[in-house]
């Protein structure tokens, strides 16, 4: 693992700010357009989903998304033992289609990923950065084995290089391995190719979930 430099710290975090800021105003109206879809539409219910990931040096943080699945999901999850199998085979996910917990409303929003729209405000806060490795749950770090701290000593990020390299389409171990090269590898021109190789994926619609 390369230390990082301060400049590029530092200027990753202007970059971070600036874009969150930016993306956030220009986005205010799709903010509001889901939020009144929740409050008002079929799918009535919180319009954000919280849940606790690990972050920069083991440090737990509060994700957000536009929530695409029903109330109380990740409890009919843990208390159905065959679909939490199939979800930690799968790379702790489970396919849109084959996952009960998912509305039509949030299959939409996965498959052209505005239910990701809401970490540019993790971003803001510092949890994360628009490039790094995808913050994962506590339980998933075991798929790191003695590299977590590794995995864990960049800020986690809306873009990867997973997302680019084929998303949910590339499961542990691989997953692992493209997450601790960037991670090893971080520099501001790796950054912005993730950043093109990202979005390229997102219009094709690879491993869109």
């Amino acid at each position: 693992m390369t230390k990082k430099s301060k400049s590029y710290i530092f200027s990753k975090r202007f970059l971070d700010i600036s874009i969150a800021i930016f993306a956030l105003i220009v986005l205010s109206p799709v903010f509001l357009a889901v939020s009144l879809l929740y409050l008002y539409g079929a799918n009535r219910g919180p319009v954000f989903y919280r849940q606790t990931r690990i972050g920069l040096n083991h440090k737990p943080f509060q994700i957000y998304k536009f929530r695409s699945m029903i109330v109380d999901a990740d409890k009919k999850l843990y208390a159905n033992p065959d679909l939490y199998a199939k979800f930690v085979a799968n790379g702790y996910k489970l396919p849109t289609e084959e996952d009960p917990r998912i509305t039509k409303l949030g299959a939409f929003l996965r498959k052209t990923s505005i239910d990701e729209l809401p970490q540019f405000i993790n971003i803001l806060k510092g949890d994360m950065s628009i490039i790094g490795p995808r913050p994962v749950v506590e339980n998933e770090l075991v798929e790191y084995g003695d590299r977590v701290d590794v995995f864990l000593s960049v800020r986690p990020g809306a873009m990867g290089l997973w997302q680019a390299s084929g998303r949910s389409t590339i499961h542990y171990p691989e997953r692992a391995e493209l997450e601790i090269e960037y991670a090893t590898h971080a520099n501001m021109w790796f950054d912005f190719k993730i950043i093109f190789m990202t979005i390229r994926a997102i219009f094709k619609k690879v491993g869109a979930m």
